[in-house]
């Protein structure tokens, strides 16, 4: 059982900057990805970036070029920088982390901090 805690929310002005961060209880160097959602309120989670064990990246199209997803496996921690945030970034961020086992995906979730930004 892994445990995810995320920190770094919080309330920041439109063009501000935020960064997230997760811990993992686990070790993620035998992640097959960990990633970064948002969840709204009254919509549906949605993926923001996701970074794969050889390091890959992908980002939302909403986000790209403003946030850099990032991993440090010797620490077991997973960062989100988030740069010009805008009032649409406002969510829940919840931390994932995806285990491979065989043809078998395995997901994990934090409880997600709260990203407040004021226009």
């Amino acid at each position: 059982q892994v445990q995810l805690v995320e920190s770094g929310g919080g309330l920041v002005q439109a063009g501000g900057s935020l960064r997230l961060s997760c811990a993992a209880s686990g070790n993620i160097s035998s992640t097959n990805a960990m990633a970064w959602y948002h969840q709204a309120q009254g919509k549906q989670r949605e993926l923001v970036a996701r970074i794969t064990s050889d390091g890959s990246t992908t980002y939302a199209d909403p986000v790209k070029g403003r946030f850099t997803i990032s991993r440090d496996n010797a620490k077991n921690m997973m960062y989100l920088q988030m740069n010009s945030l805008k009032p649409e970034d406002a969510a829940v961020y919840l931390c994932n982390a995806e285990y491979r086992i065989g043809t078998v995906s395995l997901h994990y979730w934090g409880q997600g901090t709260q990203v407040t930004v004021s226009s």
